[in-house]
């Protein structure tokens, strides 16, 4: 196969001084942060979807996207074709991982056995191609939101056989992922949810979304696929309520049905905005729950109020963000994957390289930024003090369950009043903050 980026050799690490576009400023892979290499902290994985499969369309334009190894069939050749390539600009990009949903991969054939076949055909291709470069599937997962049978949703539809549908896909894209290694799975309710409640019996969906979900965690043991099992929140579009809405809504629907021992979240920056949230906040919900476990890279346009997935370039978020990832140990079986994509304007094949390299060199540069902030300490002890009253007195009782409130009651009649313990210091705190950038 003739190369499908031939001017382009494996992106380097050149430093903050260089003026190369295709070259990392920040990114240093083998660079020690905090005990392990940046490589090790961050994984990075490119999307299948978005690099691969994006054309550049939008609701008012067809795709602009030039991509001249695609001969714009949907051939099982022209797929294994679209493979090579990936493989191509991952290995040159110097990403470790890479993720894909099922239907970005493979065509869809005339029925369920066709499209099984057409998955194996191109994940043969994958394979090889993993075995070539060292590169590793990050987590892989099914496409239950794009083709017409599932216009009420998968596991939540009202129709029982694009459940059984639903569930037979999962069960391929989680065989498929087993293969070639993935260490994980998600899982993205991209119609679980609805536009009325005039038609719609929630509990009797989220039943049936449970059910579903417990019937895959039954089938990871019987293949004996050790990956981690992710759920990834979002909170509209395409519908207006989906039941995955943010971070706290998963993590209750896991509790609910007994399902938290088997799954971490994938969070989503541009979600985390659609909910209402900053990322930081999200982060720190899955964090405290013990269920943060890969992230989705990307960012939205506070100004529009849908996905726009763009390329993470503030270095005020991606050091928020490696803050709190720091904070709760790291990333282990997730990633910093690029779910993102390059504008419609930006129609060439080397914009793809321009656009990971921006992404990887800002996380690289909030990991060692975030990393310096909790070597110096500052922040750290001050959150620690804030919260001095907790660790005697009073508050130790409280929090130690050593209390009641009749004793509670007697020791504020004795008190009297609150009296203010310590400022907030927000702007001292931003200010610390901006020390580092």
């Amino acid at each position: 196969m003739q190369p499908a980026f031939p001017k382009i050799t494996k992106i380097a690490y050149e430093g903050k001084s260089s003026r190369n576009p295709l070259a990392f400023k920040h990114y240093n892979p083998d660079e020690i942060v905090e005990g392990k290499t940046m490589r090790e902290h961050l994984r990075f994985a490119v999307v299948y979807w978005h690099t691969f499969r994006g054309t550049g369309s939008d609701p008012f334009g067809p795709g602009t996207a030039v991509r001249p190894w695609d001969d714009g069939s949907n051939s099982v050749s022209n797929a294994q074709q679209r493979a090579r390539v990936a493989f191509e600009f991952i290995e040159k990009l110097g990403a470790p991982f890479y993720c894909w949903h099922d239907r970005d991969v493979a065509p869809e054939g005339k029925n369920l056995r066709e499209t099984n076949k057409n998955f194996d055909a191109v994940a043969k291709v994958l394979k090889a191609e993993q075995k070539r470069t060292g590169i590793k599937l990050l987590w892989g997962t099914a496409n239950l939101f794009s083709n017409p049978r599932f216009m009420h949703g998968a596991g939540t539809s009202c129709n029982a056989d694009a459940f059984v549908f639903a569930a037979a896909q999962i069960k391929k894209a989680l065989e498929v992922t087993h293969e070639l290694g993935g260490a994980g799975y998600t899982f993205w309710g991209g119609r679980e949810g609805y536009m009325t409640l005039l038609n719609t019996d929630m509990k009797r969906e989220l039943e049936h979304l449970a059910k579903l979900l417990h019937l895959a965690v039954d089938y990871k043991k019987q293949i004996g696929f050790n990956g981690q099992f992710y759920i990834e929140p979002k909170p509209k579009e395409p519908t207006k309520h989906q039941y995955d809405s943010d971070a706290a809504a998963c993590l209750n629907f896991l509790r609910e049905y007994d399902l938290l021992p088997h799954f971490k979240l994938n969070i989503e920056t541009n979600h985390a905005t659609l909910a209402g949230h900053t990322m930081q906040h999200e982060l720190e919900v899955a964090g405290g729950a013990g269920a943060l476990g890969s992230i989705d890279a990307n960012t939205g346009d506070e100004l529009l109020g849908w996905d726009t997935d763009q390329f993470p370039t503030s270095f005020y978020l991606t050091t928020y963000t490696m803050l709190v990832i720091l904070k709760y140990g790291g990333l282990t079986t997730g990633g910093v994957n690029f779910d993102a994509k390059v504008r419609r304007e930006s129609f060439e094949p080397v914009d793809l390289f321009h656009a990971h390299i921006g992404g990887m060199d800002a996380f690289a540069r909030g990991l060692k930024i975030a990393a310096a902030i909790r070597a110096d300490g500052r922040l750290a002890e001050f959150v620690k003090n804030r919260y001095a009253s907790w660790d005697s007195g009073i508050g130790a009782k409280i929090e130690s369950g050593k209390t009641t409130l009749k004793a509670l009651e007697a020791y504020m009649l004795k008190q009297g009043e609150v009296t203010p313990n310590v400022s907030g210091r927000q702007e001292f705190l931003e200010n610390l903050i901006n020390e580092y950038l």
